[in-house]
C-alpha cells in the first residue's frame, strides 16, 4: 500500500513535537516524511538541532503548495495550532493536531467541519487515549462491568520552572488548558457532558508567577460530582497522576497513569475492586501493570489507519467539538 506523504508544522518544545516526529520517522513503512516547517519565532532555533537538521526544512507556504501531500502534523504552540491547520484542511489534507486545538472555539469548529465535509480525519494528540489501562477501563465501562458511573477523579500534576509556568499565561485557564485538556477528554469519554461546570483555577504565586498554574474544575453529574486537578507546582506530581472511576459495581484506580520504563517507553499501574469482592476496610483489588509502551507509536499508527480509511474514528468530529467546548468551560471561558 502507498505510503502516506506527511509533513510537520511546528517544533514546540513545551509539547511533544519532537516525539511525534520521531514516531513518524520510525514508522517508515506507513509514512513518507516530506519535511518540517517552523513558523513560530520562539522555536526557530530548534531547526538547528540534530533531530531537525536531519530532515527537509520548508516554509508553511511551500508545504501548502505541494499537491501530493496526504497529511500534516501540527505541533505549533497551542494558541496557533488551529490557525496553521485550517489552510491544510482547506486544501484537502488530513490533520493530526496537537491537543487541544486553539482556545478560539469557533475556529476549532470551523476546522472540524471543513474536514468533516471532505471526509478527512481530524486526529487530536490526546496521549491517554492510547494508554493500555485507560483503554481497558473504557472497555469495562462499555461492557457494564462497573455498573452506573457515579464519579471520576482525574489528576495530572507536575513540577515546572517558574518560566514554564509563566509561559502558560497565554492560555485561558493556564494549566487547565495546557494539560487539564487530557483529563477533560477522559471524563467526557466516561460520563459525557455534565449538568454544571465550576472552574476554580488560580495562580499559586510560587516563584512570583501570576499564571493559573493550579488548575481545578468541578463537574456536576446527575449521580455525583467529578473533578479535575492539574498543577505545575507539585513535588513528585508525575507519580500522582491518576484516574479513579467509581461505579455501582466496582472502582478502578490507575496510578500512576504513566511511569518511565526506560528510553521512550512507559508503563502504567492500576487496580480494580468489584462490589462482589470488596470487604469493608480491606483491600481485595485485582492489580494490573502494563508492559512497556510508546504512547506516540500507538497514536501515529492510529492516524495512519484513519488516513487510509481502515476504520472509523472513535473520537468523531462531534466528540472533538464537545470535548473542546467542555474544556473551555473548565477554563472559565464559556463558549
Amino acid at each position: 500500500m502507498k505510503k502516506i506523504r506527511i509533513a510537520q508544522v511546528g517544533t514546540n518544545s513545551m509539547t511533544h513535537g519532537a516525539q511525534t516526529l520521531d514516531s513518524i520517522l520510525k514508522h517508515d513503512d506507513l509514512y513518507e516524511f516530506v519535511g518540517i516547517a517552523e513558523p513560530v519565532g520562539e522555536w526557530k532555533s530548534n531547526l538547528d538541532t540534530p533531530r531537525y537538521r536531519a530532515v527537509g526544512q520548508y516554509t508553511v507556504e511551500e508545504l501548502l503548495q505541494m499537491d501530493d501531500l496526504d497529511a500534516v502534523a501540527i505541533e505549533t504552540n497551542e494558541e496557533l495550532s488551529t490557525q496553521y491547520a485550517q489552510p491544510f484542511a482547506d486544501r484537502g489534507v488530513a490533520v493530526h493536531l496537537e491537543k487541544p486545538g486553539s482556545p478560539d472555539h469557533a475556529a476549532f469548529v470551523r476546522l472540524a467541519e471543513t474536514l468533516r465535509r471532505q471526509g478527512l480525519p481530524l486526529h487530536l494528540g490526546y496521549m491517554y487515549r492510547y494508554n493500555p489501562l485507560v483503554e481497558r477501563a473504557f472497555r469495562m465501562i462499555e461492557d457494564g462491568e462497573l455498573g452506573e458511573i457515579i464519579s471520576v477523579e482525574a489528576q495530572m500534576n507536575c513540577l515546572h520552572t517558574a518560566a514554564n509556568r509563566q509561559w502558560m499565561k497565554r492560555f485561558p485557564g493556564g494549566m487547565m488548558f495546557f494539560l487539564g485538556c487530557h483529563l477533560v477528554d477522559l471524563i467526557y469519554r466516561i460520563q459525557g457532558l455534565p449538568e454544571e461546570v465550576i472552574p476554580m483555577s488560580m495562580p499559586s504565586g510560587v516563584g512570583g508567577t501570576d499564571s493559573d498554574d493550579f488548575g481545578f474544575a468541578v463537574l456536576k453529574y446527575k449521580k455525583g460530582v467529578s473533578f479535575i486537578k492539574t498543577t505545575a507546582v507539585e513535588v513528585n506530581g508525575y507519580a500522582r497522576r491518576q484516574l479513579v472511576i467509581n461505579g455501582t459495581k466496582g472502582t478502578i484506580e490507575i496510578k500512576p497513569l504513566e511511569a518511565f520504563a526506560g528510553g521512550d517507553l512507559l508503563t502504567a499501574s492500576g487496580a480494580y475492586t468489584s462490589a462482589e469482592k470488596a470487604v469493608s476496610w480491606a483491600d481485595h483489588a485485582e492489580r494490573w501493570t502494563t508492559e512497556p509502551f510508546n504512547r506516540y507509536d500507538a497514536m501515529m499508527e492510529d492516524f495512519a489507519s484513519l488516513v487510509r480509511g481502515e476504520h472509523e474514528n472513535r473520537w468523531n468530529y462531534d466528540c472533538e467539538i464537545e470535548v473542546h467546548r467542555l474544556l473551555m468551560r473548565c477554563c472559565g471561558a464559556e463558549s
